[in-house]
């Protein structure tokens, strides 16, 4: 099992990073050059550098993926195929992408994109919360004590 983040915009890297380091479950961060950073990462955390493109990180984490390994991404497309692909797929605000519940979002997210380019108003994301890490925090090492 490998742990692959969509690193661009993840508020929660260090919890990943910690978590995962302390039970030597090897982490891949994907993010665009735009984010290049010299900062050393720990043993067991590799940086895979991806061109700016929208997709581009999402692309890469599918080509990386495998069965069973777990990804936290907050891009409801991606969480959808690799769910296909049958990983684990976390948001960071601390809730599983399943079968049951990825329809669901995708048609919520058409249907605000719609009303976005129709000239409406749609709200952004809530501002993440120290409850919302420690959810995400609970929720991760649920997904990877149960997983190893």
């Amino acid at each position: 099992m490998k742990i692959y983040v969509d690193a661009d915009a993840c508020p929660v890297k260090e919890i990943i990073i910690q978590e995962a380091t302390k039970r030597r479950i090897p982490v891949v961060l994907v993010q665009s050059f735009s984010h290049f950073s010299n900062a050393q990462q720990p043993d067991g955390v590799d940086t895979v550098y991806v061109d700016a493109g929208a997709e581009a990180a999402d692309y890469k984490i599918m080509k990386l993926a495998r069965k069973q390994d777990v990804i936290i991404t907050q891009d409801y497309g991606l969480a959808a195929l690799v769910l296909g692909k049958g990983c684990i797929v976390l948001h960071h605000k601390g809730f599983m992408y399943t079968a049951k519940n990825i329809d669901q979002l995708l048609t919520t997210r058409h249907a605000n994109a719609k009303a976005r380019k129709s000239g409406y108003k749609t709200k952004g994301p809530k501002a993440l919360t120290n409850e919302d890490r420690e959810k995400f925090r609970s929720v991760f090492l649920e997904v990877i004590e149960t997983t190893t």
